[in-house]
Order: structure tokens, then C-alpha cells, then sequence
């Protein structure tokens, strides 16, 4: 009779263990390339050092109070980052493939060391933002890496 009760509260924290949801905080890493022709544009890498809570910046709004949130926006800056210089896209004999690969091989590279440090590739982001008018001449390429981990 003991074992068999030892039995079933093993079992049944066994099953409270699995059922219990982990925490996890997020990292995004985000990487911007230029598009633009003849190699004028700027592509980097950029990370976050600093942390804000996102609910000293937001309001609820209603029909009776619509009033503006009391936080500055330059409050929601942030000067601590970590910035990687990557090559265009461009310049002025084209695209060129030659940075492409220089550019997978610095995001690979902090990839890797994200991974070492315990962090898990969730989700990837991606988009192109182009006027595309006539003569435009803008444009970049944006892909964010959100990494999570168990706290």
C-alpha cells in the first residue's frame, strides 16, 4: 500500500511538473540593409542593452478621456545598443554577392553566440520598405531575430 501511494504522488507530480508553464525572456536582435543603389546607404546590426516597460508609454484610450500619455518620447530612447557595421547591398558596379555573404557571415556569427549564451531562435521578422516610385532610390531590408530563454 506505501509503494503504491509513493507511486501515484510520483505520477502526480510528475504530471504538475510537465503541466507547469515556463517563463521566458525575449532578446531581438535586428538587422537593416540598405537597398539603396551605389553603395551610399548605411546596413547594421543592432541589440538593445538597455530594458523598458512598455506600459510607462501606453494609454488606454476612450471616448470620454481621450488624454495624451504623461511620458516625454525621447523617455522611450534608448543609448544603449550594440551596433554592427554590415556591408550594402550596393554599390556602384551593383549588387554585390561578395557583401551579402560578409553580411550572413557577421549575422551567423551572432547567431551562433546567442545560442551559446543559452538563448533559443523563436521567431524570425522580415520585410522590404521601398517607396518604389518613380526614380526612388530608397529603400531597406529589415530582418529581426527574437530569441528566447527559460528564466
Amino acid at each position: 500500500m506505501k509503494k503504491l501511494l509513493l507511486l501515484v504522488c510520483l505520477l502526480l507530480g510528475a504530471i504538475h511538473t510537465s503541466n507547469a508553464q515556463e517563463t521566458y525572456e525575449f532578446q531581438i536582435v535586428t538587422v537593416v540593409e540598405s537597398i539603396v543603389p551605389n553603395g551610399v546607404g548605411r546596413s547594421r546590426m543592432i541589440v538593445a542593452n538597455e530594458s523598458r516597460d512598455y506600459m510607462e508609454f501606453t494609454t488606454t484610450q476612450t471616448e470620454e478621456d481621450n488624454s495624451r500619455n504623461k511620458s516625454d518620447r525621447s523617455d522611450i530612447r534608448v543609448k544603449g545598443f550594440d551596433e554592427t557595421k554590415l556591408l550594402n547591398f550596393f554599390n556602384l558596379g551593383g549588387i554585390r554577392f561578395q557583401n551579402i555573404a560578409a553580411n550572413d557571415a557577421l549575422v551567423t556569427s551572432k547567431l551562433n553566440a546567442m545560442s551559446a549564451d543559452g538563448w533559443e531562435l523563436a521567431f524570425v521578422n522580415s520585410g522590404v520598405e521601398s517607396y518604389g516610385g518613380k526614380g526612388d532610390s530608397n529603400g531597406i531590408y529589415v530582418t529581426r531575430y527574437i530569441f528566447k530563454r527559460a528564466i
